[in-house]
């Protein structure tokens, strides 16, 4: 058998195969998909959703032995120095049953709500975010999610208990030449009789070093009897062929089981295959729709850490008679650290109540979660460095050295910016939530730009696009944001005024859904080119969510009697800075410096600008930019190590 060769995909091939991965239909309502399309569905969140007695029950009794096991078993600063969880931690989790946590019950599992599987996550990760990415890469897209999701009943009844209690899972769709363009997916599942026969690389494979069970996409070629395509697989990380040949190590989560894997004629049975043939890119999309959730809530964890460091060593340390805290420049820090964070939880928990209770199409806000989450708390762990000032710099173990607490804000930097890239980067999420966002405009008006269709499709299109709009577009000029007395339940006696926000939100929806239509009716087709502008579209968007959230969650704090003043308080601030971003966003719609960056690209990729290179070395080593990745049998050491 020849060796497989990588797939030649053209630009508008490759977008064929995404589009066909989405899922097409809205079967519920959404209310990101109403936001961006003008409309502010308030009822949809608004009383927030609750979670039934016996889950809160059940998800708190969990959270109590988590929270005994992180601060009595697990040392941070030991994972953080040796580069590894120590097997008697993961042995512990497993013990804990911190392996099954959305795992049904009835397979072993504790069956916890997407809430309190978040809250779980969040402390884990707080006390270790190696911990947190472990079990999140295991449970959120390794091999329990596209079961639950997909998986035969045969399949749930093999492997499920044993993820549940003792089998680590790890996803691997990356190559070294594949990353979120998966049409060109280079590793190949040929079929041989009742078994498809595995070869490729995957890299890195999150928990792939110590995993016993993976989910591997691979390409099934098209044949006689097999409709072909890209296929999710169930494989034993144990099977002949099958060598971990690298462990990665990166700038943050130092503890990350993280590797190269390669298939040599690995042997798969044909039981083992989720789904039909072809499926795997829509079952990884789907099982993403939810899992996304995962890197929000370890975000969320982080900012209320932040916030904790940042009161604490603010209100000690004295700078011209007076604590930091009290000049205006930190305050402003600590202000935007208090108000995000509660707005990245409001997001998360909005999200994930809504997830449980599966009434609404989430995928959208899931995704926002997910970008909005990375982005901020990006941005509140490095604004702590910068109120540490040096010693937000200097590692935990250099400032216990010398006598003072070990504060591993530097840490926090670096485990957190590996968010702005997994589980999709933040330019990726633009596009796919860009695309969802605009998804309305195209069902109506996508013929008339495919240059595939004929004139009488264009004309056919013409006139539905016609038709839709007419109804549409008048909607968009007014709506209750204009009346004052609008959202007034948001405006409690004593308390922060949140109705002029809400109305500002309903307000903004409705430009930013004209915003859209006219750039779609000034660039058509080449609207798909305009990232920039669709990136701030997205962004306009995510703030409008958190903070329809942070509202929604500050009116149910106050209705239960919990903290609803300062609630009301913090959302209030979170909003007015909010708006702020919102308004300079609107700007940069439309003033921006997009066409000018083009033609720098072009010159710098033509060698214009080579000269402003020199007077530097570079420190880089030799080899290739990527990894070679032919089929074949591995030269290396296998360093696979599953822990028993």
């Amino acid at each position: 058998m020849s060796a497989p060769t990588k797939p030649k995909v053209s630009e508008r091939e490759a977008r064929q195969v995404a589009e066909a991965a989405r899922e097409q239909d809205w079967r519920k309502p959404s209310f990101a998909k109403e936001l961006f399309l003008g409309r502010f569905r308030l009822d949809l969140i608004h009383p927030h959703p609750m979670p039934s007695r016996d889950d809160v029950q059940r998800g708190e009794e969990f959270l109590a032995k988590l929270r005994d096991f992180c601060e009595t078993k697990v040392d941070g600063a030991q994972i953080e120095r040796d580069a590894r969880i120590p097997d008697a931690v993961i042995d512990g989790l497993k013990e804990l049953g911190a392996l099954g946590m959305k795992i049904d019950t009835k397979y072993g599992g504790l069956g916890l709500t997407q809430v309190y599987y978040n809250k779980a996550l969040a402390l884990a990760g707080s006390a270790s975010p190696a911990i947190g990415a472990l079990l999140s890469a295991h449970q959120s897209i390794g091999v329990p999610q596209p079961l639950k999701l997909f998986g035969t009943q045969e399949q749930k009844d093999a492997f499920l208990p044993r993820l549940a209690r003792t089998d680590i899972s790890a996803f691997l769709l990356t190559e070294p030449d594949v990353g979120s363009d998966p049409a060109r997916l280079a590793t190949t599942a040929v079929p041989d009789g009742e078994d498809y026969i595995l070869d490729g690389v995957k890299l890195w494979t999150t928990n792939g070093v110590v995993a016993d069970l993976l989910v591997v996409m691979a390409r099934v070629p098209r044949t006689e009897g097999h409709k072909g395509g890209i296929t999710a697989f169930v494989v034993e990380s144990s099977s002949p062929g099958i060598t971990v040949e690298n462990r990665n190590a990166f700038m943050g989560l130092r503890g990350l089981e993280n590797g190269v894997t390669r298939f040599h004629r690995v042997r798969v049975p044909a039981a083992n295959r989720i789904g039909p043939e072809g499926s795997g890119l829509k079952i990884a999309l789907t099982t993403l729709n939810t899992g996304r959730l995962s890197l929000p809530a370890m975000c969320a964890g982080a900012g209320k850490w932040c916030l904790k460091i940042a009161r604490e060593w603010t209100s000690v340390r004295e700078q011209w008679g007076k604590p930091v805290a009290h000049h205006e420049a930190v305050g402003a820090k600590i202000s935007f650290i208090a108000a995000t964070t509660f707005a990245l939880e409001a997001v998360l928990d909005l999200s994930s109540q809504m997830a449980d209770e599966n009434r609404n199409d989430i995928r959208i806000e899931a995704a926002l979660a997910k970008l909005y989450g990375s982005e901020m708390a990006w941005l509140m762990a490095d604004e702590l460095v910068q109120i540490r000032g040096g010693r937000g710099y200097e590692t935990a173990d250099s400032l216990a050295a010398r006598g003072e607490r070990a504060v591993p804000a530097e840490q926090l930097l670096r485990d957190l910016r590996i968010n702005r890239i997994f589980e999709g980067s933040t330019e990726i999420m633009h596009l796919l939530i860009a695309r969802e966002a605009v998804d309305a405009h195209l069902a109506v008006a996508g013929d008339i730009i495919d240059p595939d269709k004929s004139l009488g499709d264009k004309a056919r299109a013409g006139a539905q696009a016609t038709a839709f709009y007419a109804r549409w577009l008048p909607k968009l000029v007014a709506g209750p944001g204009q009346l004052p007395r609008s959202y007034a339940e948001f405006h409690p006696r004593g308390h922060a005024d949140l109705s002029v926000h809400l109305r500002y939100v309903e307000r903004a929806a409705r430009k930013l859904a004209r915003s859209t239509f006219y750039a779609m009716s000034r660039w058509q087709g080449r609207m798909e080119t305009k990232q920039g502008f669709l990136g701030r579209i997205v962004d306009i968007g995510a703030e409008l969510f958190a903070m329809s959230a942070a509202c929604v969650r500050a009116e149910l704090l106050r209705t239960t009697g919990d903290h609803g003043r300062e609630a009301y308080q913090l959302a209030d601030a979170f909003c007015r800075q909010s708006r702020v971003r919102v308004e300079e966003l609107f700007g940069r719609l439309w003033n921006n410096t997009d066409d000018l960056d083009r033609t720098v690209v072009k010159g710098v990729l033509a060698g214009t600008y080579t000269w402003l290179e020199e007077g530097v070395i570079d420190a880089s080593g030799d080899g290739p930019w990527i990894a070679d990745a032919t089929p074949g049998p591995s030269q290396r050491e296998n360093v696979h190590r599953p822990i028993r």
